[in-house]
């Protein structure tokens, strides 16, 4: 493995998708959507809506346009029904992919995910192709500089399952079950460590390193697929230069 700086490719992928604030503000939407119509609409009472409007708030929506959503996912107004679905596959240089969706039209995101995966050299798999290489799990990332000890005494009070210290840039990261992701991000603030970024997401126990053209056709792969409409997400194992992201 490379060991490229983990924490300048959470810069980069952060970078690349505030330039796409709206595409932001409507992949949340339909995040809260589906949560409150599958958990209801309670927060306190549903994980993942709770989740889905932290996301919203950290993306500065408006209160009104999140209770809205609420409300319409529970049937107190009128909405659209969404659909999950997940896609598994590789992208050049064997580096393990994994979409999740959420769509009215499963034939249009089926195209273009699959248009996504081939346009750059990739391979949509069948299910359960790549799934079994990750792990879901809540990180709390902290940027170079941040105080080990500190931050690793209140993970450990706040329930979590590890710190990790990255030797290549420094950086900080803090693992807990997806379970207990809420409670230890509000334990970490509490002990006034607040990340820099915290996410649940889905984690590959190895990395592919991949160098030169070929990480950059990975690159804008995995803009590409982030790029549509229906994509909520999108998971890889790929250990990228900082180069490929210019």
């Amino acid at each position: 493995m490379a060991g490229h700086s983990k924490w300048a490719n959470i810069q980069h992928r952060k970078n690349a998708q505030d330039a796409k604030r709206g595409k932001i503000f409507t992949k949340v939407i339909r995040e809260i959507t589906v949560a409150a119509r599958t958990g209801g609409g309670d927060p306190a009472a549903n994980p993942r809506l709770r989740l889905a409007i932290d996301k919203a708030l950290g993306a500065n929506m408006a209160k009104e346009n999140i209770e809205r959503a609420i409300k319409k996912a529970t049937g107190e107004l009128e909405g659209v029904s969404y659909e999950e679905i997940r896609f598994e596959g590789y992208a050049p240089g064997g580096v393990a992919v994994i979409v999740e969706t959420m769509t009215d039209n499963r034939n249009r995101t089926v195209a273009d995910v699959r248009h996504g995966f081939s346009k750059h050299g990739g391979n949509l798999g069948t299910d359960g192709s790549v799934a079994f290489m990750f792990n879901k799990i809540g990180v709390l990332s902290y940027a170079p500089g941040a105080d080990e000890d500190a931050i690793t005494e209140a993970a450990i009070e706040a329930g979590a399952d590890d710190v990790r210290v990255h030797g290549d840039d420094g950086s900080i990261e803090v693992i807990c079950a997806p379970e207990h992701f809420e409670a230890v991000r509000q334990g970490m603030v509490a002990a006034g460590h607040e990340p820099d970024e915290s996410e649940v997401t889905m984690r590959a126990d190895n990395d592919v390193a991949v160098e030169g053209d070929t990480a950059k056709d990975v690159v804008k792969m995995l803009e590409r697929l982030e790029d549509l409409d229906d994509v909520q997400n999108v998971f890889h194992n790929a250990d990228l230069p900082p180069e490929a992201w210019e």
